[in-house]
């Protein structure tokens, strides 16, 4: 599956919130996520600029892959994910394998769907929050980026490292 998203930075929560309800979005979760980001040792997915994630999300987890595409007018990513039942067992599972965890990242988000498209509003710690636009093409961002009040200058195709390196948060632990 393909991962187009952008990111709009420092957007107010509640006026969001109601601006993506009376255009039809339905929240669909709202809850702490908890995400490891693995490599090897060699740094040999990074060089590939791949990233392999353990995350949970409320009470269920999730395995994926992403690879990069493009990073132009959105961030573009090839993307594979699977459940997983057990976070720990999981992270054990990748340690025996020789993946180390390269950056822990926590943070509370508030999940919205209109169709196809999703919104994510992201609070990290010590970083104002952040909403997402993920929908199955350019052109639907495009369309949800107006429909909400916003202008394609306002969008970054950012990932979430992008974000906090930006605010000054490398690669340390949130909560």
């Amino acid at each position: 599956m393909k991962e187009i998203e952008v990111k709009i930075l420092e957007v107010p929560v509640r006026k969001m919130e109601a601006v993506l309800k009376r255009c039809g979005a339905r929240k669909a979760f709202a809850g702490k996520i908890r995400a490891l980001y693995f490599d090897f040792a060699d740094g040999r997915l990074a060089r590939q600029k791949s990233v392999f994630r353990l995350r949970q999300i409320g009470d269920r987890c999730e395995l994926a892959f992403k690879r990069w595409r493009s990073k132009r007018k959105a961030k573009i990513m090839d993307e594979f994910e699977i459940p997983v039942t057990d976070f720990e067992k999981t992270r054990q599972i990748l340690d025996c394998l020789g993946m180390k965890v390269i950056k822990s990242v926590k943070k509370y988000r508030v999940s919205y769907r209109a169709g196809r498209t999703h919104f994510e509003l992201d609070t990290y710690a010590g970083i104002p929050t952040l909403l997402e636009i993920e929908s199955p093409s350019l052109k639907g961002i495009k369309t949800w980026v107006r429909k909400i009040g916003y202008s394609l200058r306002d969008v970054k195709p950012w990932s979430s490292f992008d974000v906090l390196k930006y605010y000054g948060r490398s690669k340390s632990a949130l909560s």
